[in-house]
Parts: structure tokens; C-alpha cells; sequence
């Protein structure tokens, strides 16, 4: 059977570093140069089927790195009606997301970790790169095998823990007790090979991220085991992130949690992003992802509830934002790509030789054309690939 080869010409590459105008050449998934005319001497193989893509004019950058996603469903804080459906592989993809790492929300006790885990399989069969988090808002939390560690030391997708804090919906468990379940985290991950992260919903309690600095100070659990998110659904949280941040820990930014998706009283992701660089904080500590597909419901005045979900395509035009705003390629890049890759341990978000081929191409004008994951083209201007059952 032939291998799959890629050539995208004459782009100007980010990755997420600038390396101007090149080729990008790719071999069974895996980028094997970033060199102009590389190509050449691979294309006369007849053991390769080739896929050439002209990227005159275009910018490359590396696929979007979406950590935060609930594309096995979420919902059900206002009832059964409010229990939104999986993700599709397209939803994904026409977003520029090539890897993105699933999650249970407030919904520990219907919601399956076992059809998380087969709609992350599936997603990796179907072209993207997938992983998940074991647990839920809860302290503990479900898992698949009976305890956090052995579900990362023992199921490959699983790559961390997910919990919340700070927020009415979790868990109103002590310090002692998230220190304690974190650690399950740091040690499974150590075993495994992986991150073994502590992603956390932070949600308007009064603590915020104050327990965490806590853990860090008081353990040897060090603070970039968590990867606290949310951090601007308000300016007094925001505000809290930034400090945060300054002391060595990560901060992630909701892309799906903003004025424009109907959150009200959040700081726009892209300002935040910003204002948190502006502040000091190192550009290494601060990622953004989605929140895709979650959802929240507020009571009107009136009485009647309104839900608000969290769009997971808003991480495309947040990324697209902060270069319209003022930021470089590589400062976006690195937020919505190499930085949450690097804050859960996975070797995404860049592109290296050797590395998986996940690929953005775009206009002067910041409009998506082609996604590439892991050397195959999955959108192509207004045409994307589906997935086996989508319509």
C-alpha cells in the first residue's frame, strides 16, 4: 500500500516561530521538511500517493489545540432539554481544531465516561487527534477503572484530571481533599509517561484560585499541575488570573465565554489574552481553549431560564481576533496551539519535523481556507469532511 504524501507550496509558515515563505512536506501524517523545494526529490517515489496543495498568498500556522471541549455532550443544569448532543468531526475541524481533548462537565452522574472515551476514540479514526479527561466537577469524581491514577496510568487517551472549584455546582470539599486528588493526577501521569494535569473549572466562588496557591505552598505538588479555566468570566476573576499567572501558574482563557456568546459581564478572550501580557504575565503561562458545547443556564427576571453554550468555533475567531487586535501570528499561535499542547503533554501544536502535519491556512484577510490534520485535508474552503454519520 502506497503512503499518503503532502506538499502545500509557497506559504509563509508559522511554527509557531516565523520561517517565511516555504514548502511543507509531509510523509504518512508526519512533517518530514519545512524546506523550500524539499519535495523534489521525494515526489519522483512511486510509493507515495501525493496530495499537493498551492498555498500562494496563504499563511500557515499549526492546528488549533482545543483542551478544553465537551464534544461527547454537555449540559442538563436546567433539565433534560438543556443536554446538548456530540460533537461532530466537522464542528471540530471547521473550527481549526486538529487536536482537542474531551471532558464531563457538572453532569457526573448521567454522563459516561465510557462514551467519552469511544467518541475520542472515534475521532481519532476519523482523522483529528483526540484525547480526554477522566472525572467531573465532582471531588472524587467518576472514572473508568475506580481511581484517577490508574485511569492515565492505563487508558491511553486519558491524559489528566478534570475537576471544578469555586464554583456552587462542585463539590464544597476542603483543601486537604483537592490536594489529596490532584496528587492522583501527578502520580498516574508519572507512571504513564503523560502530563497527568489537573484541569479545573473555576467558577465566581469567593476562593477562586486561592486554594491552589495554597497546595503549591504547602506540597510538593507544584502550581503548573493545574490548569485552572474560566479565568474571564469577570474582571474580578480575571483579575485574580493575572496575579495567578504572575506567580508561575497557567491561566487559560474561555474562547466560548464572552459578551458576544451571551456571557454576560466576561472579558473578551482575545483582551484578555492581551491585558494578561500586558500585566506581566509570561507568554508561556497562557492558553486558551473553547469550552465548546458546555453549557450554562441563568434565570431571567422573569423567572424563565435562558441557556447560554459556549460555541466551539469561537476558538477560530478568538485566534483570528488577537491577530486583528495587534498580536503576532506567534503570540496567537502559541495561546491557541503550542502552549496548551505543552500544558498537557503532548507533543501538538507545532510544526517540527517529525511532528503530526496539523495545518491552518488563511488569508491576508484572516479567513479560514484549508485545515489539514495529520497530512490529510479535512476543510477545504466551504467543503469539509464528514464524519460517518453526520448528514
Amino acid at each position: 500500500m502506497a503512503l499518503a504524501g503532502l506538499i502545500v507550496k509557497n506559504c509563509d509558515v508559522w511554527t509557531p516561530e516565523h520561517a517565511g515563505v516555504t514548502d511543507v512536506t509531509a510523509l504518512d501524517g508526519k512533517v518530514v521538511s519545512l524546506e523550500k523545494d524539499a519535495w523534489k526529490e521525494l515526489r519522483a517515489s512511486r510509493c507515495v500517493e501525493w496530495t499537493e496543495v498551492d498555498g500562494t498568498g496563504l499563511t500557515c500556522a499549526p492546528g488549533l489545540v482545543d483542551i478544553h471541549c465537551h464534544f461527547g455532550g454537555a449540559g442538563g443544569e436546567g433539565g433534560a432539554v438543556y443536554r446538548t448532543p456530540p460533537l461532530q468531526l466537522s464542528d471540530l475541524t471547521t473550527a481549526g481544531i486538529t487536536t482537542a481533548v474531551g471532558l464531563l462537565g457538572t453532569d457526573g452522574f448521567c454522563r459516561s465516561l465510557r462514551e467519552l472515551l469511544m467518541k475520542t476514540r472515534a475521532l481519532n479514526d476519523e482523522g483529528i487527534s483526540a484525547w480526554m479527561w477522566t472525572g467531573s466537577y465532582q471531588i472524587p469524581g467518576p472514572t473508568l477503572t475506580g481511581d484517577a491514577a490508574s485511569d492515565i496510568l492505563l487508558i491511553d487517551r486519558v491524559i489528566g484530571l478534570k475537576v471544578a472549584y469555586s464554583d456552587h455546582r462542585a463539590s464544597q470539599t476542603s483543601v486537604q481533599a483537592l490536594q489529596d486528588y490532584a496528587a492522583q493526577s501527578r502520580v498516574g501521569g508519572i507512571m504513564a509517561g503523560k502530563g497527568g494535569a489537573v484541569m479545573v473549572h473555576i467558577g465566581e466562588g469567593e476562593r477562586r484560585l486561592e486554594p491552589f496557591l495554597q497546595i503549591a505552598e504547602n506540597s510538593d505538588i507544584p502550581l503548573k499541575q493545574f490548569i485552572p479555566t474560566h479565568l474571564n468570566r469577570s474582571e474580578s476573576v480575571f483579575a485574580q488570573a493575572v496575579t495567578f499567572g504572575k506567580k508561575g501558574g497557567r491561566i487559560d482563557f474561555s474562547s466560548g465565554v464572552s459578551e458576544r456568546c451571551f456571557f454576560p459581564g466576561a472579558v473578551k478572550p482575545s483582551e484578555a489574552a492581551a491585558r494578561a501580557l500586558e500585566a506581566g504575565v509570561p507568554l508561556e503561562h497562557i492558553t486558551m481553549s473553547s469550552d465548546g458545547n458546555g453549557v450554562m443556564t441563568r434565570l431571567l427576571e422573569n423567572g424563565e431560564k435562558q441557556p447560554l453554550m459556549a460555541p466551539v468555533h469561537s476558538l477560530l475567531e478568538e485566534f483570528f481576533d488577537m491577530i486583528r487586535e495587534g498580536l503576532s501570528v506567534e503570540t496567537a499561535s502559541r495561546i491557541c496551539a503550542a502552549n496548551p499542547a505543552a500544558a498537557v503533554g503532548l507533543r501538538k501544536g507545532t510544526l517540527s519535523v517529525g511532528g503530526d502535519a496539523d495545518l491552518l491556512l488563511f488569508t491576508p484577510d484572516l479567513t479560514l481556507e484549508k485545515v489539514i490534520a495529520k497530512g490529510r485535508v479535512l476543510v477545504d474552503g466551504d467543503r469539509a469532511v464528514k464524519g460517518l454519520f453526520e448528514r
